[in-house]
């Protein structure tokens, strides 16, 4: 896979988190939770496009912990 674009949605498959692409820094594509938080660096082959439903679980899942007061 080549470097996904940045803004778009893809999987870290070492971590099974959904991350939205922030950037690209030396050989790492730089990535960020959904809803914010803090950036990870991830190796490119390791990554994949997110899809609709993987997006939207993991927008879910944000949603319910913030009304929770889990996040900020």
């Amino acid at each position: 896979m080549t470097a996904p674009a940045v803004g778009s949605y893809v999987i870290d498959t070492s971590t099974g988190q959904v991350g939205q692409v922030m950037g690209h820094e030396g050989p790492y594509v730089q990535l960020r939770p959904i809803g914010g938080g803090r950036e990870w660096d991830c190796a490119p082959e390791t990554l994949r496009i997110a899809t609709a439903q993987e997006r939207l679980s993991a927008a879910t899942a944000y949603a319910n912990a913030r009304s929770r007061g889990e996040v900020p």
